[in-house]
C-alpha cells in the first residue's frame, strides 16, 4: 500500500509508527528498535592517491538539451556527477591542481560529512591558505566512516557549486549483507537562461531570502533519469542533494522503501513517507525494485504536483518475493552524547538589518527595482547577531564558542527568520533530538533542516580538536553573513 504524504505530516522525516502498517514489519514503538551493529575497528587499508584538476571545461549533459556549457569540473568527461570510491580505511591521498581562470577567485576543497582532522577540512584561512589559480595543494586523510560524502570548494563557492565544480566520495564498508544492486541519484539544479547562458548564480533578491533557484532540475545531469534495476531486488539509492538551493520533500512512489542511512550515517530502516532533503543532505534508501517491466518513480512532493525525479525500472529475473524487510547498514563508531551532562549553548540564525530591508523590498511589488544601495552591503544574515565580516574568508571574527574536547554540547538552534537553513557542522556528527515545531525522527547528521521559527534541539560530543566553520548551506546565505565557526581545544 503506497501512501501519500502530506506536508503536515513530514516535514523532516517518516513516522516510525508507520512501520507496521507499511511493510508489515513488527512493530518496536513500545521497546524502541534494536540497536545497530557497529563498523568495529578500522581496517589497514591501502594508499588512494586522487588527483584533482580544477578547470573550466566544455561539457555536454542531457539536463541541458544537447548544449555545450562552459562547467568546471574536477576530471575530464561529460558524466555528472564525479564520483571516488574508496574503501573504510583507505587513505586518500589527492593533489589539487586549481587550473581554473586566472579571474576566477582562489579556492579550497571542503570534504563534507567526513570526520577528518582539522588541517584537511578545506576551509580557506580558517584551516590553509587557499590556492591561487595556478597554484596546488595536497590532502591526506583515512575516512573513519564508510557511507556517502561529496566533496566542493569553499571558495566563491555559489558560482564554482552552480557550475558544477563538486565530486561524490562513497566509502564503502557499511553493508552487512549486498544489496541487489547500488545506485546513485544525485539532485543538482542549473541557473540558465532563454538565452543559453549561465544566468547569476548570486542574487540580492534571492540571497535576502530563500536563495536564487535554478531553472533547470537535474538528477545526474539528466532532465529524465532512467535507471534499471533488477526485478524484485533491494536497492540501494543514495539519495544527494547538491543544489545550492533547492529544497525537495523526496518519495518513492510504485514501490515500497525505507530509509537505512540519513548524511551516510546508519539509522534503523523506517519506512520512507517523504524527507525533507535540503542542500548539502544525503538520503539512503532502500527500495524494492518493481517486477519486470514495471517502473516506480523518486518524486519530489515540494511542488503543486509530485515532480519525477528518476524512473526507476525493474529489469530481468525476478531476485525477491518475500516480505520486504531491508537489512540494515553497520552503525558508525560514533560517541554517543552525555546528554545528564550536557553543556547548553544557544545558535541563533538571523537576518541583519540590510536583509531583512533588501527581503520586504524584494516583496513588494510597488517598491523601485533593486539598485546598487541595495548591494553595497552584503550581509543580509548573521548567527547570534554577528555575520561574518565582509570580504570573504580572510576577515576571520571570533569563534561562535569555544568547547571543550570530550564534552557533550546540547545545541538550541533557533531559527527567528521566515525562511528554512540548512545548518551544516564541519568535523562532527551531531544526534538531532526534538523540535518545536514537527516530529523528529531521532538520527545523527552533519546537516539538518532547520525550518522558519523553529527551535531545534540537537547533542555533539566535542571529539575532534580544531576550528570548525558552522554555517547555512543555501549558499547564497552562507556568502552573505550565516556562517561562523566553532573552536574544539
Amino acid at each position: 500500500m503506497m501512501l501519500r504524504p502530506t506536508r503536515r505530516s513530514v516535514v523532516l522525516g517518516g513516522l516510525a509508527g508507520l512501520t507496521a502498517t507499511i511493510l508489515g514489519w513488527r512493530s518496536t514503538r513500545a521497546a524502541g528498535p534494536p540497536p545497530l551493529a557497529r563498523v568495529g575497528v578500522m581496517p589497514q587499508g591501502r594508499e588512494v592517491p586522487l588527483s584533482l584538476v580544477a578547470a573550466e571545461r566544455s561539457v555536454t549533459l542531457p539536463a541541458f538539451g544537447g548544449r555545450a556549457m562552459p562547467l568546471m569540473t574536477f576530471f575530464e568527461g561529460d558524466a555528472f556527477p564525479q564520483v571516488v570510491r574508496i574503501r573504510r580505511g583507505d587513505t586518500l591521498v589527492t593533489t589539487l591542481d586549481n587550473r581554473l581562470p586566472a579571474w576566477a577567485e582562489e579556492m579550497s576543497v571542503h570534504w563534507h560529512g567526513l570526520r577528518i582532522p582539522n588541517a584537511e577540512d578545506g576551509v580557506p584561512y580558517l584551516t590553509q591558505k587557499p590556492v591561487p589559480p595556478g597554484g596546488t595543494y595536497g590532502y591526506r586523510f583515512a575516512p573513519p566512516d564508510a557511507g556517502t560524502f561529496w566533496f566542493h570548494t569553499h571558495c566563491n563557492t555559489a558560482e564554482t557549486l552552480g557550475r558544477g565544480l563538486l565530486g561524490v566520495l562513497i566509502a564503502e564498508g557499511d553493508e552487512t549483507v549486498p544489496y541487489d544492486a547500488d545506485v546513485l541519484v544525485c539532485l543538482k539544479d542549473w541557473r540558465i537562461g532563454e538565452d543559453g547562458a549561465f544566468l547569476p548564480f548570486l542574487t540580492d533578491e534571492g540571497a535576502a531570502r530563500a536563495g536564487s533557484f535554478g531553472t533547470v532540475r537535474s538528477a545526474n545531469g539528466e532532465a529524465a533519469l532512467r535507471i534499471d534495476l533488477p526485478a524484485g531486488g533491494d536497492c540501494r539509492l543514495r539519495v544527494l542533494n547538491v543544489d545550492p538551493t533547492r529544497i525537495p520533500e523526496i518519495g518513492v512512489e510504485g514501490a515500497e522503501a525505507a530509509v537505512v542511512a540519513i548524511d551516510g550515517v546508519a539509522v534503523p530502516p523506517f519506512p520512507l513517507r517523504s524527507w525533507r532533503l535540503g542542500p548539502a543532505m544525503r538520503l539512503d534508501l532502500v527500495v524494492r525494485a518493481p517486477a519486470a517491466g514495471r517502473e516506480a518513480r523518486l518524486v519530489d512532493y515540494h511542488a503543486p504536483q509530485p515532480v519525477t525525479l528518476a524512473t526507476l525500472s525493474g529489469t530481468g529475473d525476478t531476485r525477491r518475493t518475500g516480505t520486504f524487510q531491508p537489512a540494515p547498514l553497520l552503525m558508525a563508531d560514533l560517541a554517543e552524547p552525555d546528554l545528564a551532562n550536557a553543556l547548553p549553548l544557544t545558535l541563533t540564525f538571523s537576518a541583519t538589518a540590510t536583509g531583512a530591508s533588501v527581503a520586504e523590498i524584494a516583496g513588494d511589488a510597488e517598491a523601485p527595482p533593486l539598485g546598487p544601495l541595495c548591494v553595497t552591503d552584503r550581509s543580509f544574515w548573521a548567527i547570534n547577531r554577528e555575520p561574518w565580516p565582509d570580504g570573504g574568508h580572510a576577515r576571520l571574527p571570533p569563534p561562535l564558542a569555544v568547547l571543550e574536547r570530550g564534552r557533550t554540547y546540547r545545541l538550541t538552534l533557533h531559527n527567528v527568520t521566515p525562511h528554512p537553513h540548512p545548518i551544516h557542522i564541519h568535523g562532527h556528527f551531531f544526534r538531532v533530538l526534538s523540535s518545536s515545531r514537527r516530529e523528529i525522527v531521532p538520527h545523527w547528521a552533519d546537516t539538518v533542516l532547520l525550518t522558519p521559527k523553529e527551535r531545534l534541539e540537537v547533542a555533539l560530543v566535542a571529539d575532534n580538536p580544531g576550528d570548525w566553520m558552522l554555517h547555512c548551506h543555501i549558499i547564497e546565505h552562507q556568502e552573505t553573513g550565516m556562517m561562523g565557526f566553532v573552536r574544539v581545544m
